[in-house]
């Protein structure tokens, strides 16, 4: 049964850096290849605080920020077939071209004309949002949306494993015991390695059954998921030979450099490699992950709260003293 649309909808905007405002604007209409969801529950994560109070190097203004989206197809744009309508759906945040080196290689996330949902279009936090056709991963029976919103950080994670060549029975050490770590470590022992997260915080290090301090030990991969210069000399002094380090948080513009040993790179046969978002095959691949019994993540949501809430759930995340927080929109709510 199709129900009429609502005329307007309630959506959290950023017109400049620093400041958000709840705004009431019209339900947006889909275009060519396109769906408009009904939002059921978004992700929010460290992102969409750098967003909102520093900015980003992809943030278009003025833009609606929500990268992480499950919802409900509920309109259809020209030329989209009907059985999608009313089918739950976890959204790729990206639109890449298809045709550049970058996605002809396999390497859409970096896509020289990728939009991204949050970033360059508006995202999730609002009742309603526009995704096209292609970025589209329809969720299978027995996948909640809560458990299929963790998709894109997920996806990110994967990215990074896939980049570190991570193969079974390998070691690997993770700095940083938050949502990204968390699902780093659960992704590297559904793929049987070895992970050792390494978190100073007791309550982070309790969930990932952590470390305080890197151990006396040296690892075949190390991943650092904190933009803390220490951590990044920590993991490089903790490479094995023929090691590798994925560089999976940025660091601050004011101090982005690090001093290294080239030697140790050198005769070690040592690799450092970077990491950024996600392709569309790793948002497939986290589906499958988390439909299987390989990867819980109902334990890493702290807090369930409705999107008029936000500027509080960023003070949370603000003060790393939540872990996973999943926003509603009102019609939505937990």
């Amino acid at each position: 049964m199709v129900h009429p649309l609502p005329a307007t909808m309630q959506a959290v905007s950023v017109r400049e850096i620093g400041s958000f405002q709840f705004e009431r604007r019209p339900v947006p209409q889909p275009g060519p290849g396109e769906v408009l969801l009904r939002v059921t529950v978004t992700g929010l994560c460290r992102t969409d605080l750098k967003i909102i109070q520093v900015g980003h190097r992809d943030l278009v203004l003025p833009c609606v920020p929500g990268e992480e989206v499950v919802g409900e197809v509920v309109a259809l744009g020209p030329q989209v077939d009907a059985t999608l309508l009313n089918q739950r759906c976890y959204v790729y945040p990206g639109e890449w071209c298809g045709i550049c080196p970058a996605c002809r290689s396999g390497a859409e996330n970096l896509c020289r004309s990728m939009r991204i949902m949050g970033f360059h279009r508006d995202g999730g936090f609002a009742d309603y949002v526009v995704a096209p056709l292609k970025s589209l991963i329809p969720l299978p029976e027995g996948l909640s949306d809560e458990q299929a919103v963790f998709a894109e950080p997920l996806s990110c994670c994967l990215n990074a494993l896939e980049l570190a060549r991570l193969a079974p029975f390998e070691t690997i050490a993770i700095w940083g015991g938050g949502p990204a770590g968390q699902l780093l470590a659960r992704a590297a022992s559904a793929y049987d390695a070895l992970p050792t997260v390494i978190e100073p915080d007791p309550q982070r290090r309790e969930l990932a059954k952590g470390v305080a301090e890197p151990p006396d030990q040296l690892f075949d991969v190390c991943v650092v998921a904190v933009g803390n210069n220490s951590a990044y000399q920590q993991a490089l002094a903790s490479l094995a030979p023929r090691g590798r380090l994925v560089v999976f948080s940025g660091l601050s513009k004011e101090t982005p450099a690090i001093t290294t040993d080239f030697n140790q790179l050198h005769y070690l046969e040592q690799t450092v490699v970077g990491a950024y978002g996600c392709c569309y095959r790793h948002g497939r691949q986290a589906i499958s992950l988390l439909q299987s019994s390989k990867l819980a993540v109902n334990d890493l949501i702290s807090h369930r709260m409705p999107l008029s809430r936000l500027a509080e759930a960023l003070e949370l995340v603000a003060n790393r003293q939540c872990m996973k927080i999943h926003l509603y929109p009102e019609s939505c709510r937990p």
